[in-house]
């Protein structure tokens, strides 16, 4: 659960860079924010599966 929280936390600083009013590279940050998303997607789906946040590989 650990690892979904810190998903979470790194996901809503991503969108604080985003919508900073000194963000240069703000295209970049939306494609990041967007493969954020999506992990953050994944994290949820495997708790909400298996209860399990670490995967059996590592």
């Amino acid at each position: 659960m650990n690892k979904t929280l810190l998903t979470i936390l790194m996901l809503a600083l991503l969108m604080l860079f985003i919508i900073s009013p000194f963000a240069a590279l703000a295209s970049l940050m939306v494609i990041v924010i967007v493969s954020a998303f999506f992990s953050l997607l994944g994290n949820l789906f495997q708790v909400i599966i298996s209860g399990d946040t670490n995967p059996k590989g590592s």
